[in-house]
Protein backbone atom coordinates (compact mmCIF):
# COMPACT_ATOMS: atom_id res chain seq x y z
CA UNK A 1 0.00 0.00 0.00
CA UNK A 2 2.70 2.56 0.77
CA UNK A 3 6.06 3.81 -1.37
CA UNK A 4 9.24 4.09 0.46
CA UNK A 5 7.66 4.29 3.83
CA UNK A 6 9.79 4.61 6.06
CA UNK A 7 9.06 5.24 9.75
CA UNK A 8 10.68 8.73 10.10
CA UNK A 9 10.69 12.18 9.04
CA UNK A 10 12.08 12.91 5.30
CA UNK A 11 15.54 13.54 4.53
CA UNK A 12 15.87 17.84 4.08
CA UNK A 13 12.81 18.15 5.94
CA UNK A 14 13.81 20.49 8.79
CA UNK A 15 11.51 19.80 12.00
CA UNK A 16 11.35 23.67 12.34
CA UNK A 17 8.98 23.33 16.01
CA UNK A 18 11.12 21.08 17.46
CA UNK A 19 12.38 24.78 18.63
CA UNK A 20 8.77 25.28 19.74
CA UNK A 21 8.90 24.78 23.47
CA UNK A 22 5.64 27.25 24.03
CA UNK A 23 2.65 25.27 25.55
CA UNK A 24 -0.70 27.19 25.33
CA UNK A 25 -3.33 26.96 26.28
CA UNK A 26 -5.82 24.94 24.64
CA UNK A 27 -8.58 26.88 22.88
CA UNK A 28 -12.17 26.67 22.34
CA UNK A 29 -14.53 24.63 20.01
CA UNK A 30 -14.82 27.05 17.25
CA UNK A 31 -12.03 28.46 15.08
CA UNK A 32 -9.19 30.10 16.86
CA UNK A 33 -9.58 33.40 14.27
CA UNK A 34 -7.19 34.93 12.43
CA UNK A 35 -3.67 35.50 14.45
CA UNK A 36 -2.26 38.97 13.71
CA UNK A 37 0.11 37.52 11.36
CA UNK A 38 1.55 38.99 8.33
CA UNK A 39 -1.82 38.85 6.46
CA UNK A 40 0.28 37.88 3.48
CA UNK A 41 -0.15 34.21 4.01
CA UNK A 42 -3.02 32.53 5.16
CA UNK A 43 -3.09 29.02 6.85
CA UNK A 44 -6.47 27.03 7.27
CA UNK A 45 -6.77 24.16 9.61
CA UNK A 46 -10.01 21.73 10.31
CA UNK A 47 -9.67 19.66 12.69
CA UNK A 48 -12.28 16.42 12.53
CA UNK A 49 -14.55 16.47 16.31
CA UNK A 50 -13.61 15.57 19.97
CA UNK A 51 -15.30 12.65 20.25
CA UNK A 52 -12.42 10.11 18.27
CA UNK A 53 -10.06 11.37 20.40
CA UNK A 54 -8.98 14.12 22.74
CA UNK A 55 -5.99 15.02 21.32
CA UNK A 56 -7.68 16.82 18.40
CA UNK A 57 -7.78 19.76 20.73
CA UNK A 58 -5.58 19.08 23.71
CA UNK A 59 -2.65 18.04 21.88
CA UNK A 60 -2.73 19.02 17.79
CA UNK A 61 -4.60 22.88 18.02
CA UNK A 62 -2.05 24.05 20.51
CA UNK A 63 1.00 23.17 18.93
CA UNK A 64 -0.17 24.02 15.50
CA UNK A 65 -1.02 27.08 16.92
CA UNK A 66 2.34 27.53 18.92
CA UNK A 67 3.95 27.07 15.30
CA UNK A 68 2.00 29.47 13.78
CA UNK A 69 2.39 32.35 16.39
CA UNK A 70 6.50 31.62 16.42
CA UNK A 71 6.50 32.36 12.62
CA UNK A 72 4.03 34.95 12.70
CA UNK A 73 1.60 33.45 9.89
CA UNK A 74 -2.20 34.78 9.60
CA UNK A 75 -4.28 31.00 10.50
CA UNK A 76 -7.52 30.03 11.34
CA UNK A 77 -7.69 26.37 12.80
CA UNK A 78 -11.61 25.35 13.57
CA UNK A 79 -13.06 21.59 14.26
CA UNK A 80 -16.15 20.04 12.74
CA UNK A 81 -17.05 18.75 15.45
CA UNK A 82 -17.91 15.47 13.30
CA UNK A 83 -20.40 17.31 11.54
CA UNK A 84 -19.78 16.58 7.45
CA UNK A 85 -21.85 19.34 6.75
CA UNK A 86 -19.96 21.83 8.81
CA UNK A 87 -16.56 20.23 7.11
CA UNK A 88 -17.21 21.36 4.13
CA UNK A 89 -18.89 24.89 4.79
CA UNK A 90 -15.81 25.58 7.13
CA UNK A 91 -13.44 24.86 4.06
CA UNK A 92 -15.35 27.38 1.51
CA UNK A 93 -15.52 29.54 3.84
CA UNK A 94 -11.58 29.13 4.70
CA UNK A 95 -11.29 29.60 0.41
CA UNK A 96 -13.58 32.16 0.29
CA UNK A 97 -10.92 34.36 3.23
CA UNK A 98 -8.32 34.03 1.48
CA UNK A 99 -6.60 30.75 2.72
CA UNK A 100 -3.44 29.73 0.45
CA UNK A 101 -2.59 26.35 2.34
CA UNK A 102 -5.30 24.40 3.27
CA UNK A 103 -4.57 21.64 6.49
CA UNK A 104 -7.56 19.09 6.81
CA UNK A 105 -7.86 15.29 9.04
CA UNK A 106 -10.57 13.94 6.98
CA UNK A 107 -14.21 12.48 8.87
CA UNK A 108 -14.40 10.43 5.71
CA UNK A 109 -12.25 10.20 2.47
CA UNK A 110 -15.78 10.82 0.64
CA UNK A 111 -16.22 14.65 2.79
CA UNK A 112 -12.08 15.23 2.68
CA UNK A 113 -12.19 14.39 -0.95
CA UNK A 114 -14.68 17.09 -2.06
CA UNK A 115 -12.93 19.83 0.28
CA UNK A 116 -9.69 18.90 -1.36
CA UNK A 117 -11.15 18.89 -4.99
CA UNK A 118 -12.15 22.12 -4.46
CA UNK A 119 -9.30 23.63 -3.00
CA UNK A 120 -7.27 22.13 -5.61
CA UNK A 121 -9.72 23.86 -8.31
CA UNK A 122 -9.14 27.19 -6.22
CA UNK A 123 -5.02 27.15 -6.57
CA UNK A 124 -5.13 25.87 -2.48
CA UNK A 125 -1.93 23.98 -1.59
CA UNK A 126 -3.09 21.12 0.48
CA UNK A 127 -2.23 18.91 3.33
CA UNK A 128 -3.73 15.69 4.69
CA UNK A 129 -2.84 15.62 8.11
CA UNK A 130 -2.81 12.19 10.24
CA UNK A 131 -5.44 10.55 8.44
CA UNK A 132 -5.01 10.25 4.55
CA UNK A 133 -8.31 10.86 2.28
CA UNK A 134 -8.05 7.96 -0.54
CA UNK A 135 -8.65 9.35 -3.62
CA UNK A 136 -8.17 13.28 -2.48
CA UNK A 137 -4.76 13.73 -3.90
CA UNK A 138 -3.84 16.09 -1.15
CA UNK A 139 -0.28 18.03 -2.17
CA UNK A 140 1.40 16.36 1.25
CA UNK A 141 0.81 14.31 3.78
CA UNK A 142 1.80 14.04 7.40
CA UNK A 143 1.52 11.59 9.86
CA UNK A 144 2.93 8.47 11.47
CA UNK A 145 3.47 5.10 9.89
CA UNK A 146 0.46 3.68 10.80
CA UNK A 147 1.18 0.32 9.84
CA UNK A 148 3.68 -0.18 12.33
CA UNK A 149 1.84 1.74 14.53
CA UNK A 150 -0.68 -1.62 14.30
CA UNK A 151 1.95 -3.88 14.60
CA UNK A 152 3.07 -2.20 18.02
CA UNK A 153 -0.19 -1.94 19.28
CA UNK A 154 -0.71 -5.93 18.62
CA UNK A 155 3.37 -6.85 19.73
CA UNK A 156 2.59 -4.94 23.29
CA UNK A 157 -0.52 -7.00 23.53
CA UNK A 158 1.29 -10.65 22.73
CA UNK A 159 3.74 -9.63 25.14
CA UNK A 160 1.04 -8.82 28.22
CA UNK A 161 -0.22 -11.96 27.23
CA UNK A 162 2.89 -14.57 27.27
CA UNK A 163 3.35 -12.27 30.85
CA UNK A 164 0.24 -13.67 32.15
CA UNK A 165 1.41 -17.16 30.25
CA UNK A 166 -2.05 -17.69 29.11
CA UNK A 167 -2.39 -20.58 26.55
CA UNK A 168 -4.25 -20.58 23.56
CA UNK A 169 -5.78 -16.48 24.41
CA UNK A 170 -8.65 -15.28 22.91
CA UNK A 171 -8.13 -12.55 21.29
CA UNK A 172 -10.94 -9.97 20.53
CA UNK A 173 -10.41 -6.94 17.91
CA UNK A 174 -12.12 -3.37 18.64
CA UNK A 175 -10.81 -1.75 14.92
CA UNK A 176 -11.19 1.69 14.57
CA UNK A 177 -13.99 3.57 12.21
CA UNK A 178 -14.45 1.76 8.90
CA UNK A 179 -14.50 4.92 7.30
CA UNK A 180 -11.60 6.14 8.80
CA UNK A 181 -8.47 5.09 6.30
CA UNK A 182 -5.72 4.95 9.23
CA UNK A 183 -7.90 2.40 11.07
CA UNK A 184 -7.15 0.41 7.97
CA UNK A 185 -4.18 1.05 8.20
CA UNK A 186 -3.28 -0.17 11.96
CA UNK A 187 -5.50 -3.40 11.18
CA UNK A 188 -2.98 -3.97 8.36
CA UNK A 189 -0.24 -3.87 10.94
CA UNK A 190 -1.76 -5.63 13.95
CA UNK A 191 -2.95 -8.36 11.70
CA UNK A 192 0.03 -8.92 10.07
CA UNK A 193 1.54 -9.63 13.47
CA UNK A 194 -1.86 -11.94 14.89
CA UNK A 195 -2.99 -14.01 11.86
CA UNK A 196 0.37 -15.70 12.36
CA UNK A 197 -0.37 -16.47 15.84
CA UNK A 198 -4.15 -17.45 14.93
CA UNK A 199 -2.81 -19.29 12.23
CA UNK A 200 -0.35 -21.51 14.37
CA UNK A 201 -3.10 -22.47 16.72
CA UNK A 202 -1.24 -20.29 19.68
CA UNK A 203 -3.57 -18.00 19.97
CA UNK A 204 -7.63 -18.02 18.89
CA UNK A 205 -8.84 -15.21 16.69
CA UNK A 206 -12.15 -13.87 18.97
CA UNK A 207 -14.62 -11.16 17.74
CA UNK A 208 -13.53 -9.03 15.52
CA UNK A 209 -15.53 -5.44 14.81
CA UNK A 210 -14.96 -2.10 13.70
CA UNK A 211 -16.72 0.85 15.92
CA UNK A 212 -18.04 3.36 13.84
CA UNK A 213 -16.92 6.92 14.20
CA UNK A 214 -14.68 5.67 16.69
CA UNK A 215 -17.33 6.26 19.59
CA UNK A 216 -16.54 5.19 22.91
CA UNK A 217 -20.38 4.19 23.67
CA UNK A 218 -20.79 2.11 20.67
CA UNK A 219 -17.33 0.54 21.50
CA UNK A 220 -18.58 -0.29 24.75
CA UNK A 221 -21.86 -1.92 22.97
CA UNK A 222 -20.08 -4.11 20.58
CA UNK A 223 -17.92 -5.21 23.58
CA UNK A 224 -20.61 -6.10 25.65
CA UNK A 225 -22.24 -8.15 22.80
CA UNK A 226 -18.79 -10.26 22.17
CA UNK A 227 -18.59 -10.74 25.97
CA UNK A 228 -21.50 -12.30 25.89
CA UNK A 229 -21.13 -14.39 22.44
CA UNK A 230 -17.73 -15.53 24.08
CA UNK A 231 -19.53 -16.29 27.69
CA UNK A 232 -17.10 -14.24 28.88
CA UNK A 233 -13.77 -16.12 27.72
CA UNK A 234 -11.90 -13.18 25.96
CA UNK A 235 -8.29 -13.36 27.31
CA UNK A 236 -7.15 -10.30 25.45
CA UNK A 237 -8.28 -7.21 24.06
CA UNK A 238 -6.80 -5.53 20.79
CA UNK A 239 -8.42 -1.83 21.27
CA UNK A 240 -7.28 0.32 18.08
CA UNK A 241 -7.32 3.48 20.77
CA UNK A 242 -7.58 4.32 24.15
CA UNK A 243 -11.21 5.63 23.86
CA UNK A 244 -12.12 1.84 22.13
CA UNK A 245 -9.54 0.46 25.34
CA UNK A 246 -11.59 2.29 28.24
CA UNK A 247 -14.82 1.25 27.19
CA UNK A 248 -13.77 -2.53 26.93
CA UNK A 249 -12.13 -1.60 30.11
CA UNK A 250 -15.67 -0.53 31.89
CA UNK A 251 -17.20 -3.59 30.30
CA UNK A 252 -14.78 -6.12 32.06
CA UNK A 253 -15.11 -4.17 35.23
CA UNK A 254 -18.51 -4.64 35.51
CA UNK A 255 -17.84 -8.35 34.60
CA UNK A 256 -15.41 -8.09 37.71
CA UNK A 257 -12.61 -8.87 34.90
CA UNK A 258 -10.63 -5.13 35.61
CA UNK A 259 -7.00 -6.06 35.64
CA UNK A 260 -7.03 -9.69 34.81
CA UNK A 261 -7.46 -9.45 30.75
CA UNK A 262 -4.57 -7.41 28.87
CA UNK A 263 -5.96 -4.24 26.84
CA UNK A 264 -4.34 -2.64 24.43
CA UNK A 265 -4.57 0.39 23.11
CA UNK A 266 -3.40 4.07 21.24
CA UNK A 267 -2.94 7.48 21.63
CA UNK A 268 -1.22 7.91 25.23
CA UNK A 269 -4.71 9.70 26.03
CA UNK A 270 -4.51 10.83 29.88
CA UNK A 271 -7.34 8.48 30.50
CA UNK A 272 -5.59 5.66 28.72
CA UNK A 273 -2.10 6.53 30.53
CA UNK A 274 -4.29 6.25 33.85
CA UNK A 275 -6.06 2.61 32.86
CA UNK A 276 -2.26 1.59 32.11
CA UNK A 277 -1.04 2.88 35.32
CA UNK A 278 -3.73 1.78 37.17
CA UNK A 279 -2.82 -2.05 35.75
CA UNK A 280 -6.34 -1.59 33.73
CA UNK A 281 -4.73 -1.61 30.62
CA UNK A 282 -1.24 -2.97 29.82
CA UNK A 283 -0.15 -0.72 27.46
CA UNK A 284 -0.87 2.34 25.15
CA UNK A 285 0.96 3.39 21.83
CA UNK A 286 1.89 6.98 21.94
CA UNK A 287 1.97 9.09 19.06
CA UNK A 288 4.39 12.10 19.68
CA UNK A 289 1.68 14.54 18.44
CA UNK A 290 3.84 17.65 18.82
CA UNK A 291 6.73 16.11 16.10
CA UNK A 292 3.64 15.49 13.66
CA UNK A 293 2.03 19.05 14.41
CA UNK A 294 5.32 20.48 13.93
CA UNK A 295 6.59 18.85 10.88
CA UNK A 296 2.71 19.56 9.49
CA UNK A 297 3.34 23.21 10.60
CA UNK A 298 6.45 23.33 9.03
CA UNK A 299 5.30 22.11 5.65
CA UNK A 300 2.06 23.99 5.76
CA UNK A 301 4.37 27.40 6.46
CA UNK A 302 6.62 27.06 3.67
CA UNK A 303 3.47 26.44 1.24
CA UNK A 304 2.09 29.52 2.34
CA UNK A 305 5.67 31.19 1.41
CA UNK A 306 5.28 30.23 -2.13
CA UNK A 307 7.74 27.27 -1.98
CA UNK A 308 7.66 23.41 -3.16
CA UNK A 309 8.98 20.96 -0.46
CA UNK A 310 10.68 17.74 -1.84
CA UNK A 311 9.78 15.15 0.56
CA UNK A 312 11.66 11.63 0.46
CA UNK A 313 8.75 9.28 1.19
CA UNK A 314 5.37 8.72 -0.33
CA UNK A 315 2.20 6.72 0.21
CA UNK A 316 0.23 5.08 -2.90
CA UNK A 317 -3.56 5.78 -2.85
CA UNK A 318 -4.56 1.96 -3.02
CA UNK A 319 -7.39 3.20 -4.91
CA UNK A 320 -5.70 5.34 -7.65
CA UNK A 321 -1.82 4.63 -7.35
CA UNK A 322 -1.19 8.04 -6.95
CA UNK A 323 2.10 8.81 -4.84
CA UNK A 324 1.65 11.57 -2.47
CA UNK A 325 4.67 13.33 -0.76
CA UNK A 326 4.86 12.64 2.97
CA UNK A 327 6.25 12.56 6.18
CA UNK A 328 6.25 10.08 8.62
CA UNK A 329 7.19 9.54 12.25
CA UNK A 330 7.57 7.05 14.98
CA UNK A 331 5.62 5.64 17.54
CA UNK A 332 6.35 4.77 21.15
CA UNK A 333 5.18 1.28 23.35
CA UNK A 334 4.20 3.08 26.43
CA UNK A 335 3.94 0.92 29.77
CA UNK A 336 3.83 1.72 33.04
CA UNK A 337 7.45 1.65 33.09
CA UNK A 338 7.87 4.00 30.89
CA UNK A 339 5.08 6.63 31.44
CA UNK A 340 7.00 9.00 32.47
CA UNK A 341 8.56 9.80 28.86
CA UNK A 342 5.11 11.12 28.10
CA UNK A 343 5.17 13.45 31.19
CA UNK A 344 8.35 14.19 29.66
CA UNK A 345 7.47 15.35 26.30
CA UNK A 346 4.93 17.60 27.55
CA UNK A 347 2.02 15.69 26.21
CA UNK A 348 0.15 15.62 29.69
CA UNK A 349 1.20 16.70 33.02
CA UNK A 350 1.99 15.16 36.41
CA UNK A 351 -0.89 16.87 38.34
CA UNK A 352 -3.39 16.19 35.73
CA UNK A 353 -2.38 12.58 35.23
CA UNK A 354 -1.71 11.45 38.74
CA UNK A 355 -5.28 13.47 40.04
CA UNK A 356 -6.80 10.59 41.78
CA UNK A 357 -4.22 7.88 41.23
CA UNK A 358 -1.30 9.58 43.37
CA UNK A 359 -0.10 6.33 44.85
CA UNK A 360 -0.08 4.69 41.05
CA UNK A 361 1.76 7.49 39.61
CA UNK A 362 4.22 7.73 42.81
CA UNK A 363 4.98 3.62 43.10
CA UNK A 364 5.69 4.88 39.00
CA UNK A 365 8.26 6.96 39.71
CA UNK A 366 5.89 9.84 37.93
CA UNK A 367 6.91 13.58 38.97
Amino acid sequence: MRSSARPAAAKGFRLLALTCAAALGVAGMSACGDDSGTGEAKIGVILPDSKSSPRWETADRKYLEAAFKKADVDYDIQNAQGDKTDFQTIADQMITNGATVLMIVNLDSGTGKAVLKKARAQGVATIDYDRYTIEGKADYYVSFDNVAVGKQNAEGLVECLKEKKVKKPVIAELNGAPTDNNATLFKEGYDSVLDPLYDSGEFVKGPDESVPEWDGTQAGTIFEQMMTEKKNKIDGVLAANDTLAHAAISVLKKNKLGGEVPVSGMDASTQGLQNVLTGDQCLTVYKPVKQEADAAAELAISLAEGKKEKLDDTLTDPETGHKTPSVFLKAQIITAENVQDVVDDGYVTAEKLCKDIAAECEKAGIS
